[in-house]
């Protein structure tokens, strides 16, 4: 069975309860800081970046696999991205 998305936001909903899973797990070893939304952007940005045709038991292989410490890693450089400067004018 050939499965086809017509937007990254339906292929999001349909990948919810592997991300669930992986977020609970994350919680389970102290991440509870982690939110689904970080996962999925980890995982579009760094590992399925340049992927093409990957089949839906690949992606939710990937999630479920997916090291904790680099969601983590990737979650924290995001937020030092927020360039915090202190303005004293």
């Amino acid at each position: 069975m050939d499965l086809e998305f017509s937007s990254l936001e339906e292929l999001y909903n349909r990948l919810k309860p592997a991300l669930r899973s992986k977020q609970r797990e994350l919680n389970e070893y102290g991440y509870g800081y982690l939110k689904i939304e970080d996962i999925w952007n980890y995982l579009k940005e760094s590992v399925w970046k340049n992927s093409i045709n990957l089949s839906l038991n690949e992606m939710v292989s990937d999630i479920l696999s997916v090291d904790n410490e680099l969601v983590d890693a990737y979650f924290k450089e995001k937020l030092n991205e927020k360039n915090r400067v202190i303005y004293f004018e």
